[in-house]
């Protein structure tokens, strides 16, 4: 499981079960539980000034990014037209045999999303 640190809990949940096959199996005003709709992969968005968030990492994203592969890119990018996200790269086709595209989430973390050609 990856946790995201967040300073905007609620913003994140949506954003993430908005765009993947994430659903909610826990909810709180410090701590989102998601999870894939198949049970294989967990994502936590945790409230970036907990005490559980160690210190050296209380702070906005850097030298990271979060990729995820789906079977529809475009379908995505649709998605994350419609609800307004800040789209840093529109899909495009890579040299290396995928169509992908990036945003930023409510925290400022790039996330890449791709798809096999």
């Amino acid at each position: 499981m990856t946790n995201i640190c967040s300073l905007q809990i609620s913003e994140s949940r949506d954003f993430y079960t908005k765009l993947f096959d994430f659903a909610i199996d826990y909810d709180s005003e410090w701590f989102v539980h998601l999870i894939s709709k198949d049970k294989q992969l967990e994502l936590g968005i945790i409230e970036m000034n907990s005490e559980i968030v160690p210190k050296d990492i209380r702070k906005e994203p850097t030298g990271t990014y979060i990729t995820f592969v789906v079977d529809n890119v475009d379908e995505v990018f649709e998605t994350a037209k419609k609800n307004k996200y800040e789209v840093i790269q529109s899909p495009e086709n890579t040299f290396y045999g995928q169509r992908r595209m990036l945003l930023k989430d409510p925290n400022m973390y790039i996330i890449d999303i791709s798809s096999p050609i």
